[in-house]
């Protein structure tokens, strides 16, 4: 296990609700940087500590390693960057008491490294900076400084992404050899549970419509249209994904239960019957309104998936 610090003022909010990293490759000359190839040097069980706002907010685990993936939507932010570049799926977990390094600079000064350091002997942050290595002593100082107790109780809230692929998508050789050569690594990982599909629905989707859970570590990013309907670009939209518990993901996958355009569950009758009152779940519920693509998707879901399963 290794230390790791990341700079995130302009992309803390999407990189937290979608639990990753993401960085370009290169510079926006196509020189290398040292921050942006630290990326690969990430491994499972890595603990990155995020910086904002001149304050350590939360602690992230690396859960899978760096894979090529488009640059998320971080709105305004990035407009320079390139379009594709390292993206590593981490589980975060934001602090209570967010700690202010500068205040405690002369406690930290000593432990700074001489190259590549995260803090300015100031104590000011280095925004030239994305992803630093901190050595072990430093990193032992940020955790006193945060408070062990602190640290361990987000350390524990910390769990990961279970791994909970498609049932569709088993390794199909026919489909895996018609990827577009720069998405077939990561639509792989994506399959997995663990790469840039599962972000994406984590940045469109805040819970379960039906349930309402909202934890991700007990959702699966479930596609609308199949992986197998859909194009490279598809099989990777936030917006042809939704995040549904276990059961639900079960009935909609298989064609059982699906979404109307006025926010309804629609369900097939066979289901309503035998299963609703005995998973507890409610024909009645109100799912929300969905956007224009997520509506696109869910129109192909309602014509060639929904009813599927009874027949």
């Amino acid at each position: 296990m290794r230390y790791w610090w990341v700079n995130q003022n302009q992309t803390y909010g999407t990189e937290l609700k979608g639990n990753f990293l993401w960085s370009p490759k290169t510079r926006s000359d196509g020189s290398r940087n040292e921050f942006y190839d630290n990326m690969r040097l990430l491994e499972p069980g890595d603990i990155a500590f995020s910086f904002k706002d001149t304050r350590i907010q939360a602690l992230s685990v690396v859960t899978g390693r760096a894979q090529t993936g488009p640059k998320p939507n971080f709105g305004t932010a990035g407009m320079n960057w390139s379009k594709e570049g390292w993206f590593v799926p981490v589980s975060y977990c934001e602090f209570e008491r967010p700690v202010r390094p500068k205040d405690h600079i002369e406690e930290l000064r000593p432990f700074l490294p001489s190259r590549y350091s995260p803090l300015q002997h100031s104590g000011n942050g280095l925004q030239s900076i994305y992803l630093a290595a901190v050595p072990e002593q430093l990193a032992q100082a940020l955790i006193q400084l945060i408070g062990y107790d602190q640290f361990e109780e987000a350390l524990a809230a910390v769990t990961g992404f279970p791994n909970t692929p498609d049932e569709e998508l088993q390794d199909d050789p026919e489909t895996l050899a018609n990827l577009g050569p720069t998405f077939r690594e990561q639509l792989i990982k994506a399959r997995r549970g663990q790469g840039v599909f599962r972000a994406n629905v984590l940045l469109v989707e805040p819970h379960c419509r039906v349930t309402k859970v909202s934890d991700p570590k007990h959702l699966r990013a479930s596609h609308i249209k199949p992986w197998k309907d859909s194009t490279d670009t598809e099989r990777l939209s936030g917006e042809n994904g939704l995040l549904l518990s276990p059961h639900i993901d079960h009935l909609f996958d298989k064609g059982y239960v699906t979404f109307s355009a006025d926010e309804q569950l629609l369900v097939v009758p066979a289901v309503r019957s035998e299963l609703l009152d005995k998973w507890g779940i409610d024909a009645g519920v109100r799912v929300g309104q969905f956007n224009r693509d997520q509506q696109g998707f869910l129109d192909y879901h309602r014509v060639n998936i929904f009813g599927r399963g009874s027949s």
